[in-house]
């Protein structure tokens, strides 16, 4: 089997439009979660989020692309662009034919939708643009990443609501680790922060209105984002034959199923696939330093998780250190997994642990260390990254420095 190391990323989030910009953001504990701005946001209970500010699309994009392009797929291609761009891989040959693209994603092309709604009951037309299909299809962004860097070998996308990135990436990782392509790009995508998307969520009522505060105890909800990580996933040999810098090592995944309840996390299917990551990567659970947790704000889903942790870990449990970055960057649903990727490249890499901002009150049933409120600088071996999503459908990363 093959090792696998991350030689390239690229992000556009609410935190920043690069990596560099977003880990310094992270670093600093900022939050780029604020007022929403889109159509009708009077109409909406909530009316904030982590939503992609400064952002002009004309400036990355011609006329043409922009009538393919929508919004999830526009960030998916420049953070890709990043991506690539660091890894010094050009794609020809028998790379390209080897060489895939796997992404994840959970609502698609959500504005696009949204606006033809509109245009159709709302404005009365009888005809929407043609490319209204193909622009809103929840593959949209991977078979653009694909045409746009000449990735002929498999390409696809995952969608499992809030997991959908890890397994994306669960799935780059295995096919690199097992000799089917020497390099994959990989990662995640979304962009619901429309009417329509806001909407739809409200009916939940696990939205918080103000902020997004996971494992206080005062915490009220999730609040959500938009954006996109992508990354290279590239055979260790490959990379160093050809003198790529490495970011970092993923070692392990695992991924389960709850098999209980559609919108209910629980703690046995949570637990499965933290210590099945690290059984994947030949690891002890002492050897992990930290955790990106789900972490989303919700009273269920964080104490879920941290019994989860605490039942893995036992006593080394009260030594992890462990942040919810959603507090700066909000929930980007099935890209949520991606941008997270980035925190635990930092730590394992940088010794930097991203902060749990917005913490206020402490919660006995979730008294692990969270970080709180301030980044800490700390040698991290292992990091894990947690991804638990609606419908019990769970996957874990597991990543090392080099």
């Amino acid at each position: 089997m093959k090792r696998v190391v991350i030689t390239g990323a690229g992000t556009i989030n609410s935190l920043g439009h690069d990596v560099a910009t977003t880990l310094e953001a992270m670093r600093e504990g900022r939050c780029g979660i604020g007022p929403l701005e889109c159509r009708d946001v009077e109409r909406l209970q909530i009316r904030i989020g982590g939503q992609v500010r400064g952002y002009e699309p004309e400036t990355r994009f011609n006329r043409q692309q922009l009538s393919l392009y929508d919004r999830f797929t526009q960030f998916t291609l420049i953070a890709a662009r990043e991506a690539i761009a660091q890894s010094g891989l050009e794609f020809s040959g028998e790379l390209a034919a080897r060489a895939g693209v796997i992404l994840g994603n959970s609502g698609g092309g959500m504005t696009t939708l949204d606006d033809n709604y509109r245009a159709v009951y709302e404005e009365g037309k009888n005809r929407v643009h043609p490319f209204v299909v193909p622009k809103l299809m929840n593959n949209a962004a991977a078979s653009h990443v694909s045409m746009e860097f000449n990735l002929k070998g498999p390409s696809f996308t995952v969608s499992t609501a809030c997991a959908s990135s890890n397994h994306a990436m669960a799935q780059a990782f295995q096919m690199v680790h097992g000799g089917v392509t020497p390099a994959m790009v990989t990662g995640g995508s979304e962009s619901m922060l429309c009417f329509g998307g806001v909407k739809a969520w409200e009916g939940l009522r696990v939205m918080s209105r103000d902020a997004c505060r996971p494992f206080s105890a005062n915490r009220n909800g999730m609040v959500q984002g938009e954006g996109a990580g992508i990354f290279v996933f590239e055979e260790y040999e490959h990379a160093k034959k050809r003198g790529a810098e490495i970011l970092a090592e993923v070692i392990g995944y695992a991924m389960t199923s709850d098999a209980s309840d559609i919108v209910m996390p629980s703690k046995p299917g949570a637990a499965r696939a933290i210590a099945g990551a690290m059984q994947d990567a030949r690891i002890n659970p002492e050897q992990v330093g930290y955790i990106n947790a789900h972490g989303t704000g919700t009273a269920a889903n964080d104490k879920t998780e941290s019994a989860a942790v605490a039942d893995v870990f036992g006593a080394h449990a009260d030594k992890l250190m462990m942040s919810s970055t959603k507090s700066m960057h909000g929930h980007l649903i099935g890209g949520t997994g991606a941008v997270e990727l980035l925190a635990c490249i930092m730590a394992v890499r940088d010794g930097v642990i991203a902060p749990t901002i917005g913490y206020e009150e402490p919660d006995p049933e979730c008294a692990l260390d969270i970080v709180p409120n301030e980044a800490r600088e700390r040698e991290v071996d292992v990091a894990l990254s947690n991804a638990f999503a609606f419908g019990g459908l769970n996957a874990v990363l597991a990543l090392r420095g080099v």
